[in-house]
């Protein structure tokens, strides 16, 4: 489920984002991406330089409070006057979504290694449908990129860091042939952290080699390992959220969204072709079209059919939370069709 990163030499696989461009320029409401774990207010302005609003110079340094943004609908103009200063890579994500999960810390760590020469958009995809739309974000995450104002799509899925760092590569290069040549530096410098802070606590061992294997897209080793995980401890729900993250990355891999689709308007009744396309579903965000498929489909059908159905949904709820008021409706609706 990953397309092709760009070359450096172009910006393939652009989309068209002027109706969001036009409607930004439009409003008159000042603001600008929030940096995470910084106040919203103000936050958008570059220290030193034009004041939100106003076009952000072509090269040269800037200053922001963090390399990592949060970035709504009404505040994506300024990402697109950041982005003829440095490339900005978009991170378009879910708190509900485990691959997002995975790959977010992947690239807030590439950035910073990059020193000012990249930042970061973060984009949650629940709140922002317009700019979902904007980049054709069918799954999620979805990257893509900003140069000189111009959008650029990466890629999509979790990919092992390996292959991001290379992305991060080619989008730097790109940049640089572009112009797009500045850096950014950071407003403050981290406070220290205490001295003798404990080590994170490692991950159980089959917990670790479910990641390990994760990294490096062996999605069906990372099943097998979360298996045993809870074999070994049915009540680890840890593994059991991580079995169900994994699955689904697995059941998609290798496969495009036209040929997943095609196969369940082909086939309405077909369980596997519809269970593929509810897959598709919550990859993207869709979870009430995934759940009301699904729960359409369970009276209509009986025995293996109706028993793969139940499992795929209960997979979904621990994919969203059993707590989410949309697993605790689904979740009343399922037991209604079944008994």
């Amino acid at each position: 489920m990953t397309n092709v990163p760009p070359t450096p030499s172009g910006l393939r696989g652009a989309v068209d984002l002027s109706s969001l461009v036009d409607r930004a320029q439009r409003s008159t409401q000042p603001g600008a991406g929030a940096p995470r774990d910084t106040p919203a207010a103000g936050a958008g302005s570059v220290a030193g330089g034009p004041a939100t609003g106003d076009a952000v110079p072509a090269a040269g340094d800037v200053t922001l409070p963090s390399l990592v943004l949060d970035v709504t609908d009404q505040t994506f103009q300024d990402v697109l006057q950041l982005s003829s200063v440095v490339p900005v890579i978009v991170d378009i994500w879910a708190e509900w979504c485990g691959p997002c999960k995975q790959l977010s810390p992947v690239l807030e760590r590439l950035t910073a290694e990059y020193d000012g020469r990249v930042v970061l958009a973060k984009v949650d995809a629940d709140t922002n449908p317009q700019l979902v739309q904007a980049f054709q974000a069918q799954s999620i995450p979805t990257v893509a990129a900003v140069i000189g104002g111009r959008p650029l799509g990466l890629f999509v899925g979790a990919l092992p860091e390996a292959q991001v760092r290379d992305v991060f590569e080619q989008v730097v290069a790109a940049a640089e042939q572009n112009g797009v040549v500045g850096r950014v530096t950071v407003d403050g410098a981290a406070p220290a952290e205490p001295e003798g802070e404990p080590e994170p606590e490692p991950l159980p061992p089959h917990h670790q080699a479910a990641y390990d294997a994760i990294e490096r897209g062996d999605y069906a080793a990372a099943v097998q390992e979360y298996k045993t995980a809870i074999a070994q401890d049915p009540h680890d729900q840890m593994a059991v959220a991580g079995l169900a993250q994994v699955s689904l990355l697995d059941r998609l891999s290798g496969r495009t969204a036209d040929e997943i689709r095609s196969a369940a308007a082909a086939g309405p009744q077909d369980v596997e072709a519809q269970l593929a396309v509810a897959d598709l579903d919550v990859s993207g965000g869709h979870v009430e079209d995934a759940f009301g498929r699904l729960l359409d489909l369970v009276p209509t059908v009986f025995g293996a059919d109706r028993e793969a159905l139940r499992v795929r949904l209960v997979e979904y709820f621990e994919l969203v939370g059993v707590d989410d008021p949309r697993v605790v409706a689904a979740r009343r609706k399922l037991a209604s069709a079944l008994y």
